[in-house]
């Protein structure tokens, strides 16, 4: 097993209530689950993930294994590996990786400066390859260098938008214990979290050891017949697509995975199933948010670069030499720049180190007090220091005074650029 360097427990009181993961709850419960709760006396738990990423991408209809199709000029588990490492609970990410892309993997991590990461050989089938990401955190393995967590998430590789409330939701659910279980669900007048407790059948305790996101079936599920004639449908209201994110007590799906038998390891899909059959936990399901979808065809691919443009064209900052003139040409192209742009946060500064800690993407350098690139360059080393640029294409206009000349036409054009996010750029320094 490959490892790198981390990037930065015990069972839940009986009958504890999972509260309502909204605002300040949401904050206080993934501070408790990244550590900061110890002092209070709460046991944080360690948490772990395992993606399964050996899969060939024959329904890509690529040569490239989809989880190495490059987004942006950057693969796409590199996108849902960020995703995680984002995530200060998350302690240790084990990647299960075919030996012929063992070395493309290394490399990967590397260029992104991943961290926290481990690499383990894959199985030829999903279950085996997630079966051995398991043991590389069991402490029953031989030359194991990772700690056994408390609790493991299971994602996909090909998943890249995966958020941390999820994340959270998920991983509270599957270490819930005691006679009140609460579900969180989406209220669909207004699309905000609610919740609700569950009624205790018999006052036995309801046992939450595995949970899993779900998303409403889009297209009704039939089954054909021997002879490829309609057997019969499913009622889509019943029923529920099984997606990732999903988190388990790590010894009930290791357990299960031990239990296995040849057929499951063979030809199952589904993990909650396994938790099901062989260790008889009933997962709780989680309503989860449309962006968990998995990239799986072609067309997916473009999908998720139109998401990924939107997504770091959320925020522009204006970087100018002075801020005491409010009739500063960076001031009136700013407030051009908020009308043009609709639900883009645009500010200004001058502490490029803030502002880079914000991961903003974007940036318009207006010199108007000296005509030198000097000011411009400075903005330049610090982005390729800070390996922005590395992560997703920085967009830099630097503007010499020219937009005095057609101020709303430059903001035009520079909200042309950050939207259209066009891969060539990348490197490049636009000069109006």
């Amino acid at each position: 097993m490959e490892s790198w360097p981390p990037g930065g427990s015990g069972p839940a009181e009986a009958g504890r209530r999972l509260r309502d993961l909204r605002g300040a709850d949401l904050a206080a419960s993934a501070s408790l689950l990244s550590g900061a709760g110890a002092e209070a006396g709460c046991s944080a738990p360690a948490v772990a993930a395992v993606l399964p990423a050996g899969g060939s991408g024959e329904r890509m209809g690529v040569p490239t294994p989809k989880q190495f199709c490059p987004i942006l000029e950057r693969p796409l588990i590199s996108y849902t590996l960020q995703a995680l490492e984002r995530v200060s609970w998350i302690k240790d990410i084990v990647v299960a990786v075919t030996g012929e892309n063992m070395e493309a993997m290394k490399c990967i991590i590397q260029r992104y400066q991943h961290k926290g990461i481990s690499l383990v050989e894959s199985g030829v089938t999903r279950h085996r390859s997630i079966f051995n990401g398991l043991k590389a955190l069991a402490e029953d393995q031989p030359n194991c260098r990772l700690s056994k967590p408390e609790v493991v998430i299971i994602h996909d590789a090909v998943r890249p938008f995966v958020e941390e409330d999820v994340l959270l939701k998920v991983v509270t659910a599957a270490k819930e214990h005691g006679h009140n279980a609460c579900e969180v669900f989406t209220c669909p007048e207004d699309g905000h979290l609610g919740f609700h407790v569950l009624a205790v059948v018999n006052n036995a305790a309801v046992n939450m050891e595995a949970a899993g996101a779900i998303r409403p079936l889009v297209s009704t599920v039939i089954s054909p017949s021997v002879d490829g004639c309609l057997d019969h449908s499913l009622e889509r209201a019943r029923h529920r697509a099984s997606e990732m994110p999903q988190a388990f007590l790590f010894d009930v799906i290791y357990e299960a995975y031990q239990q296995c038998s040849d057929y499951d390891l063979e030809f199952g899909t589904e993990c909650l199933h396994l938790a099901l059959k062989y260790c008889h936990i009933k997962a709780k399901l989680i309503e989860g948010s449309p962006d968990l979808w998995k990239v799986t065809y072609k067309r997916d691919l473009y999908a998720a670069e139109s998401i990924i443009k939107e997504r770091i064209s959320q925020q522009i900052c204006v970087v100018m030499d002075t801020k005491e003139d409010e009739e500063h040409v960076g001031h009136r192209l700013e407030e051009m720049l908020k009308n043009e742009l609709n639900h883009v946060k645009v500010t200004s500064g001058r502490d490029l180190q803030q502002i880079i800690l914000e991961q903003c993407y974007n940036f318009v350098r207006v010199n108007v007090m000296t005509s030198d690139f000097e000011e411009t360059q400075k903005l330049l080393n610090m982005l390729e220091e800070s390996n922005l640029s590395i992560l997703y294409p920085v967009v830099v206009i630097s503007d010499e005074q020219k937009l005095q000349e057609s101020l709303r036409h430059g903001a035009t054009i520079i909200a042309a650029l950050i939207k259209e996010r066009n891969s060539g750029l990348i490197g490049q320094l636009l000069v109006a």
